[in-house]
């Protein structure tokens, strides 16, 4: 197995990483919205993003 991050071997510790390193370089990539889960659901078009309403 191979570090998706860096093509290095995988260490036990951090798989299916190498390293702390590429563990939090893909931490990074999820938080900042590199990396993104397709969604089935159409986002409503009618409001503009600062205008959609929100639940309290």
């Amino acid at each position: 197995m191979t570090c998706p991050i860096c093509q290095n071997g995988t260490v036990k510790l951090y798989r299916p990483f190498c390293s702390r390193r590429c563990a939090d370089v893909d931490l990074a990539r999820w938080m900042s919205g590199g990396y993104a889960v397709p969604s089935e659901r159409e986002e409503d078009q009618s409001l503009p993003d600062d205008e959609v309403p929100t639940t309290h």
